[in-house]
């Protein structure tokens, strides 16, 4: 079972490597964004664009964080054995 759990740690690292080394590039925008942008050639109106598109991210991954936090909470709590938990409701 050892040799199994080393053979798939491996194929999944090689693996990673192999699609870091063979992924091109991708443009952080949509297409439309990126054909609007495309015309432009104010460098810092680009910049504050892809940073925007970072900030208007944030929102999302906070929400999605705080559920994954509260969910992980909620099943250890649920997993406690029942003397533990009933002791706690007493006191």
């Amino acid at each position: 079972m050892r040799v199994s759990f080393k053979r798939l740690v491996l194929l999944s690292v090689a693996a990673a490597i192999a699609l870091l080394l063979l992924a091109s590039p991708s443009p952080a925008q949509c297409s439309m964004c990126r054909a609007a942008l495309a015309g432009s050639n104010n460098a810092f109106f680009i910049r504050n664009f892809n940073i925007g598109v970072l900030v208007l991210l944030v929102p999302p991954v906070t929400m999605f964080c705080s559920i994954f936090v509260v969910l992980k909470r909620y099943h250890r709590d649920d997993q406690r054995p029942d003397s533990e938990a009933e002791g706690k409701d007493e006191e």
